[in-house]
């Protein structure tokens, strides 16, 4: 046999997170919860330790040791490690029937209730909202509906404060924008090199702010909530408890939105009633 062919055989195959031990994976979640103020214990173990493996492959590692090593010296891996356990793959008007039936609908409505409920303010909040796309997708319909005496105020939060940062420059690749119209990305985005940057105007309407659901910290009061694709990462005892928080911070009338693949579990379907079962958007449910 050649020592080319020798050597396919005795090289090691990439860590996969099934390899990550018990024992390193509680220090991992002690180093997380007390540096980062992230509890990794709540947490389905398989998709958190499928996505831990990724930065130990992207560091050349092939244990969870030495992973570890570099963790408790390097505050850059840290975050990276934080922004990898976090993120979700996001673009602008993302399941683009969802946001049309926000645009026609759902919207126009929480805006005539506020006006007519003689509130100057309609209040709504992206959970998990990474890169930004998703609060400004809503900021970009909210801009086009708003009733007079009614102003808009868009909150996205996500864990991670790196991530964050970026979404606040307003700057995105052009396959961020590929469910934008062309009538929209004129009117409201400028080319810079090979990126996009949405107006300032759009920006403004939307607040950033590091936030953890799973912290006892408070939920905001809000009159609509989007959360698509983050409860799938949480046991369903943490779920349902997430859920029960959200009936919690809206009024009765108030929206949530939820991911395709996630629904309504427990209590909280007594708690909201369906407004369009395919696009998993619900209403909180009069007292």
């Amino acid at each position: 046999m050649s020592e080319g062919a020798s050597s396919l055989h005795t090289r090691p195959a990439p860590f996969v997170g099934s390899e990550f031990p018990d024992r390193e994976f509680e220090e991992l979640c002690r180093f997380l919860r007390d540096t980062q103020g992230f509890d990794l214990g709540l947490y389905k173990d398989r998709c958190i330790k499928r996505r831990i493996a990724i930065r130990v492959r992207a560091l050349g590692l092939d244990n969870a040791a030495d992973y570890l090593r570099v963790l408790h010296r390097d505050a850059a891996e840290a975050e990276a490690l934080l922004s990898a356990l976090t993120i979700h793959v996001s673009q602008f008007f993302r399941n683009p029937s969802t946001f049309a039936l926000l645009e026609k609908q759902v919207l126009p409505e929480l805006f005539r209730r506020a006006g007519s409920g003689g509130r100057g303010r309609l209040r709504l909040w992206s959970v998990g909202c990474a890169g930004g796309e998703e609060p400004y997708s809503l900021a970009l319909l909210c801009n086009d509906l708003t009733v007079a005496g009614v102003s808009v105020s868009i909150l996205g939060t996500d864990v991670s404060a790196k991530i964050l940062d970026q979404a606040r420059k307003g700057i995105f690749e052009a396959q961020r924008l590929v469910e934008v119209s062309p009538g929209v990305r004129e009117r409201y985005f400028s080319l810079e090199g090979r990126h996009y940057r949405l107006a300032e105007h759009v920006r403004n309407l939307v607040m950033f702010k590091q936030h953890n659901i799973m912290a006892s910290q408070e939920y905001p009061r809000t009159d609509f909530i989007m959360c698509r694709n983050v409860l799938i990462y949480f046991s369903r005892a943490e779920q349902e408890r997430i859920l029960a928080r959200f009936a919690g911070a809206l009024p009765a009338g108030g929206i949530l939105v939820l991911g395709r693949s996630e629904t309504l579990l427990g209590e909280s379907r007594e708690l909201f009633d369906v407004e369009s079962l395919s696009e998993r958007i619900y209403r909180r449910r009069e007292s």
